[in-house]
């Protein structure tokens, strides 16, 4: 082995890469493997990845291979290392038999200090990993071998395998973005449990980040693009079609733009991707296939049209603009529509549980009242105590208050329950609820039981929630999603450190929640007369039914599914088989009513995401036909909701439409079409096929 004395890493530094000095954490993770030791390197986008294993490549005898996910990625680092002057290939399935044998040949007499292979191709290789000097293996994008990480590959699991068979060469693990549960995977699925983690900043102070309601989206983009015209920038989408008529429509706004997707041939996204990299399209319109490993300094903005299922995705995604750390914007929309429709895809999944727990906390950042970057940077375990100056709600702040108590009762209460609960038996203990799930466990006995009895349960959740954002307390998402104590919350409970909450309510908000209070006393007039209604039956006093605690807490918490009942303050398991079903009756129906001020599109939109009816059902259920429900879907399709109709209609339908409708010289009703077709395809499946 070459020493680090004969090739000092600065002088390969300035040599191969023309840098001066490393960036925060390189040389410490560079002397990490230069002296043999396996290595986990979590280094935000820009942050200079590449070099923690390029350059022990150089310094170590033999050749580094490196497993590298994407082969656009290989080639373009391939092509900047030859341009440095450093000798390098990739190997994969989509190289001429020829070439193959080249490479292969050029690996075997120990011509290339790197050689970049994809998990998927490593096993042509085993035969002949042995025969040559190895100098070390580097796992590039290492989140894809977990479960836990936001981009499961299950190709990667087969690289625990390495260690097995090479157990002294030191491998690195590198990655972008990982949690502590990502992290401990990683650790555990390539067998290196004494692995050193280098763990650099998060903080991309230079990205602006902006959080906006969902609410005609393509207007505000191409208001954005106004301000912004010959920059660079992605839009992120969830479906294919949301980024093929987003991108139409940016193109006959005089854009130059280009959509990207899973559904191109490969030789259409290779050329797309050279597009952008030159600059020749500005714009790429994309799901989120699109831009892992693109190393392109001059992206200005990242948009996403749709909220990301984690905040892993969203923050790597983000991370794609701004990389010469000059300023660069980043726009997210929000709606509860995108939330549903991540839940349907997360339902059904082997780790739907974890999933949603994500979910919800990208969630709780779209909404949040406090600096984002302390969000961000907190979910990632990275606790700043300053507010950014640089995200939307730091430039216009909510109103505040001192909630100092509010924060030390919360984060007493995760105390005393060990930092073994979730959110929600936290907040069941400081309201003091009467529930089976409390008592069975004997929290009733806890000192901060019913510490925050005053405080509404929404309330004290958005608190929560807050308390989370500003990196205070933390999820162990993988752990059930248990609540864990910050360094910062020490310092609230014992240093007497000063937690501002913002105020949950505006006062231009205030009529509205007067009706809301009517309508809740209404509710638990409802349910009073349903519990006299029961207590007479059994001839008991209604107390025997239900305390008025326990209705006050159902009104609050509006349970709408037994589960939901069940966590209600003094429903144990004997009267939840008992009443569950007469309580939620009333609630539902109740709560059903409260809707009639939702348009009536939106309100066909959530029977079908939210309560699962079909389009029959909901036509059934409101006095609608089904052509009426299948144009609300159209509406709140143009609206900006995500929605997948080909559920409904196949593409071969899709074309007779299209044909019929050449044929029949665009006529204005649909009579003429349904007539064409004698009757064999309905008036609403000639809509949508119009409409797609």
């Amino acid at each position: 082995m070459e020493t680090t004395t004969q090739h000092p890493i600065f002088d390969l530094l300035k040599t191969h890469f023309g840098y001066d000095q490393f960036l925060p954490n390189q040389e410490e993770i560079i002397n990490n493997v230069l002296d043999q030791k396996d290595t986990i390197a979590i280094m935000p986008t820009g942050g200079g990845k590449s070099l923690c294993y390029q350059l022990p490549a150089l310094a170590l005898d033999g050749t580094a291979i490196v497993i590298s996910p994407l082969i656009a990625l290989m080639k373009d680092q391939v092509d900047a290392l030859k341009a440095n002057g450093i000798s390098a290939a990739f190997f994969n399935s989509s190289q001429p038999y020829e070439a193959q044998q080249q490479i292969l040949k050029n690996l075997q007499n120990g011509e290339l200090k790197l050689l970049y292979v994809a998990p998927e191709s490593l096993p042509q290789l085993n035969f002949i990993l042995n025969s040559i000097k190895i100098s070390l293996f580097a796992i590039d994008e290492a989140h894809c071998i977990s479960t836990w990480g936001h981009d499961f590959r299950p190709a990667y699991t087969q690289l625990k395998s390495l260690k097995e068979q090479f157990p002294k060469i030191p491998l690195i693990a590198l990655t972008a973005t990982a949690d502590r549960a990502t992290r401990e995977d990683i650790a555990n699925q390539l067998t290196i449990p004494n692995a050193k983690i280098f763990i650099a900043s998060f903080d991309r102070p230079n990205l602006y980040l902006d959080v906006r309601p969902g609410q005609n989206r393509n207007k505000q983009i191409l208001d954005f693009l106004k301000r912004h015209r010959d920059e660079n920038g992605i839009i992120y989408c969830l479906s294919r079609k949301s980024t093929e008529k987003l991108a139409a429509t940016l193109s006959a706004n005089g854009y130059r733009t280009e959509a990207y997707h899973a559904g191109l041939t490969s030789e259409e996204r290779t050329q797309i991707q050279e597009n952008f990299l030159n600059d020749s399209t500005p714009i790429i319109v994309a799901t989120i296939a699109f831009g892992m490993g693109i190393d392109k300094s001059n992206v200005r903005w990242v948009i996403h049209y749709n909220m990301p299922k984690n905040i892993d995705g969203y923050y790597q995604e983000i991370g794609r603009s701004g990389r010469d750390g000059s300023p660069a914007d980043t726009i997210l929309f929000y709606s509860f529509a995108d939330v549903i429709m991540l839940r349907k895809f997360a339902e059904g999944s082997e780790t739907e549980t974890y999933q949603l727990a994500k979910l919800e906390r990208m969630q709780q950042y779209a909404e949040a009242l406090s600096c984002r970057r302390k969000a961000l940077l907190g979910y990632f375990g990275e606790h700043i105590t300053e507010d950014c100056g640089n995200c939307d709600i730091c430039k216009t702040p909510p109103k505040y208050f001192d909630g100092t108590l509010i924060a030390q009762k919360v984060c007493s209460a995760v105390a005393r329950l060990q930092e073994q609960e979730a959110l929600g038996m936290v907040l069941d203990v400081l309201r003091g609820s009467q529930n089976a799930q409390v008592f069975d466990k004997g929290y009733q006995r806890l000192k901060t039981f019913g510490a925050a009895k005053d405080i509404p349960w929404r309330d004290l959740q958005q608190y929560a929630i807050q308390l989370l954002n500003q990196g205070v307390l933390q999820i162990y998402f993988h752990e059930n999603g248990r609540l864990l104590l910050t360094p910062l919350a020490k310092k609230v409970l014992f240093e007497e450190k000063k937690v501002r909450l913002a105020n949950l309510l505006q006062e231009k908000e205030q009529p509205a929640i007067e009706k809301v209070k009517r309508k809740r006393a209404e509710l638990f007039h409802k349910l009073r007369q349903l519990r006299l209604k029961l207590a007479q039956e059994i001839n008991k006093p209604a107390f025997v039914v239900f305390s008025d605690a326990t209705l006050e807490d159902m009104e609050h918490k509006q349970p709408r599914t037994r589960e939901e009942f069940a966590a209600i303050s003094g429903v144990g398991a004997a009267k939840l088989e008992k009443y569950a079903d007469d309580f939620l009756k009333v609630i539902n129906r109740h709560l059903d009513s409260l809707d009639t001020n939702i348009p009536t599109h939106e309100r066909s939109f959530r029977m079908f995401v939210e309560e699962n009816y079909s389009p029959l059902e909901i036509a059934e259920k409101r006095g609608l036909s089904e052509d009426s429900v299948y144009g609300h879907f159209i509406k709140m399709h143009q609206l900006g909701s995500d929605f997948d109709f080909s559920q409904f209609i196949t593409s071969e339908e899709i074309q007779q439409v299209k044909k019929a409708e050449k044929t029949l010289e665009k006529p204005e009703a649909l009579k003429p079409y349904f007539e064409y077709f004698d009757g064999k395809i309905p008036y609403w499946k000639i809509k949508l096929g119009l409409y797609l």
